[in-house]
Formats: structure tokens, C-alpha cells, sequence
């Protein structure tokens, strides 16, 4: 999910936008307090984890929000930090189902607390336990963080009513999206690209793209048609930006993408680019190293030369850009004022510059 952040996309109000964190996690920090040194501690670590990105999804609600006649910036702001609050709770659980205790090169929640549990003497087992539980909990008071912002946009009682529809359809997509996720690493056949697709869009695309420009929209004021038309716009260019990262977590220059092109083989991910390749007769030469978690650089490049000897990078690569043109249609639609349409299009040109 974190490649999301390598997109630039025009836009305003981002000082408000960290202004509004700010506050939600200063208050947050201080009302923490009446329970306990421990409790506010573990504040100062959600707040560490909400550092480092570029905003990708509060820049899509302002993104939208502005460009459509949006006006108060504050508001905007709030609703923006509700989806920034939702990206750090997924991230947190997401890191406890994969049990990973770093990101973006530092210790994340669970590895913050695994050490703290280690340098007390507790043995790494039991260390590891207490981080990932303390990341379950840090997560959840993330994601009522989200649902608490969505409240302070101050907006009408009927618009903030489908605010909160669209963020709780995003969670609940998101969370169906992970489920799949985890059964496709329990199967034993591998899933169908068409599975992979609907995976990816729940997972990712739906709170990434979806969810944030629709809110925007409807904090503006905006027609259902337009509202409709970048839910649409969302669903296509947030699956062709999954399938993109995927080829480049296996075929990318690390330095660029900032992810090892070994880690998605070792972990056996499956992507729309595996499973294609699973489809074909060159993928049982190489069954054994998928997934295989001590994978070196050689046995990797054998895996690289089936996926692209089999047609699998190939056909990754042209489904991406049809659903990156599909994105195109629905952004040219008359329902997306120009505006929009302006500081959509880059979005859109990202995604097929990094196909080629």
C-alpha cells in the first residue's frame, strides 16, 4: 500500500490537513492521560506512525473537495485526517496479520513494543506477542479516530450521515479485501486472476481511492451523478495502481520503489502477475521456490524469467493499462467538471508511465 505515496497530485490545503492531526493527536495525547503513563505512550506511537507519508489519501478527498467549489478548507482538513487516521489503523493491523515489526524502515507498532518487552528481559516469543497486541489495540484507536473526524467537518447532519456510510464502506471492503488475502495464502490451488482483481480493489482501491474521492464530493455539495462517476474513476485506477506495484515489487529498481523485489516471492503473494503465471505449463518448474522464505537472488531470477517467459508480466502490464484507460472514460465523463478532470489526469498518466 505504501507505493500509493510515490503519486504527486496538485492540491490544496496540506497545512491544514497536518494541522488537524496535530490537534486530534495532541488532544488525544492529553485526554490519554487520565489513564495512565502506559496509555499515553502508546499515543506517542500511533503519532510516530502517522509521520512519513505524503497524505495520498487526504489528498484525494481535497483533491476532489476543492476542485468541486469546496470552500472551507477546515472541514476539508477534517475529513481528510479521518481517511489518514483509517490508512494508519490498516497499516497497523496489516503489519499484525503479516507479523512485521518495521516499516518504512523504522520500528512500527508492534516492533516498537517488541523491543520494549526485549530490553525489560522478556524472551522474543512472548516479546513479539506483547507488540502485536499492543498493535491490535493501536490500531483500533486509529480507525474510532476516523469516524471521530468524520464528526468535526462540522457538516450537515445528512451529509455527515453518508460520510460515515462511505467510511464504513471502505472498512468493511478493506477488511473483506484482507480476508481473501489470508485464504489465498491457505489454499492450496492458486486463486484466479479475476479473484486476485476483486481482492486488490476491496483491499486497497476502495479506501485509497474510492471512499476519499467520494467524500470529498459530497463534503462539497456535489451532484450523485459526479459523486457516482469518481466512485467509478476510484474503483479502475486504484486496481490498475495495485497491479502496477505489484509487477514493480518484483521487477522494480528498489532504490525507486523503496521495497525489496524479493520480498513479495519469499512471502508466496499472490498477485495478478503469480497467478496468471500459476496458469501456465513453465510454473512447475518453479513451485518449490514460491514462498520459499530464505530465497536467494538466483532462485528469484529463475521465478522472474517464468513470469515473463509464461506471458505473466505481459498480460500484468496490459490489464493494468486497460484499467487505467477504463479510469480515463469515467474521468472524461461530463459529470467531472474540468477542474477535477484537471488534477485527475495526472493520476492517471502515473499509473501508465510506470506500465511503460
Amino acid at each position: 500500500m505504501d507505493q500509493h505515496e510515490l503519486i504527486e497530485v496538485p492540491w490544496r490545503g496540506a497545512e491544514h490537513v497536518d494541522a488537524a492531526l496535530a490537534r486530534y493527536l495532541s488532544l488525544a495525547h492529553s485526554q490519554a492521560g487520565k489513564h495512565g503513563h502506559r496509555f499515553e505512550k502508546l499515543w506517542d506511537v500511533i503519532e510516530r506512525n502517522t509521520t512519513g507519508g505524503k497524505r495520498f489519501r487526504p489528498r484525494m478527498v481535497m483533491t476532489s473537495y476543492t476542485s468541486l467549489g469546496g470552500e472551507d478548507l477546515e472541514a476539508g482538513a477534517q475529513l481528510a485526517a479521518a481517511y489518514e487516521m483509517l490508512h494508519t489503523a490498516l497499516i497497523v493491523h496489516d503489519d499484525v496479520i503479516d507479523r512485521d515489526f518495521v516499516r518504512r524502515g523504522q520500528a512500527n507498532v508492534s516492533g516498537s513494543y517488541r523491543d520494549i518487552a526485549t530490553t525489560a528481559g522478556i524472551p522474543l516469543p512472548a516479546a513479539e506477542h506483547r507488540g502485536m497486541s499492543a498493535a491490535v489495540i493501536a490500531g483500533d484507536l486509529a480507525l474510532s479516530a476516523a469516524y471521530r473526524l468524520v464528526d468535526r467537518t462540522g457538516a450537515a447532519d445528512h451529509i455527515r450521515s453518508r460520510l460515515r456510510e462511505l467510511l464504513d464502506d471502505a472498512i468493511t471492503a478493506s477488511a473483506a479485501g484482507e480476508l481473501a488475502d489470508v485464504d489465498f495464502s491457505l489454499r492450496d490451488e492458486s486463486p484466479s486472476v479475476d479473484e486476485i482483481v476483486e481482492m486488490e480493489r476491496e483491499k486497497t482501491a476502495v479506501y485509497s481511492f474510492e471512499a476519499p474521492l467520494q467524500s470529498g464530493a459530497v463534503l462539497a455539495g456535489a451532484f450523485d451523478e459526479t459523486v457516482d462517476e469518481l466512485g467509478e474513476f476510484g474503483r479502475n485506477i486504484g486496481i490498475a495502481y495495485q497491479i502496477v506495484d505489484d509487477v514493480l515489487g518484483v521487477f522494480g529498481h528498489e532504490g525507486t520503489t523503496g521495497k525489496s523485489t524479493l520480498g513479495d516471492l519469499r512471502e508466496g503473494k499472490w498477485t495478478v502477475l503469480t497467478a496468471q503465471a500459476a496458469t501456465s505449463e513453465q510454473w512447475g518448474s518453479v513451485t518449490e521456490l514460491f514462498g520459499k522464505p530464505d530465497l536467494d537472488g538466483a532462485d528469484a531470477e529463475r521465478i522472474r524469467r517464468v513470469l515473463v517467459d509464461s506471458g505473466a508480466r505481459t498480460f500484468a502490464e496490459r490489464l493494468a493499462a486497460d484499467f487505467a484507460n477504463r479510469a480515463w472514460e469515467h474521468l472524461a465523463s461530463d459529470a467531472i467538471p474540468a477542474p477535477l478532470r484537471d488534477d485527475l489526469s495526472p493520476v492517471v498518466r502515473k499509473v501508465l508511465e510506470r506500465v511503460r
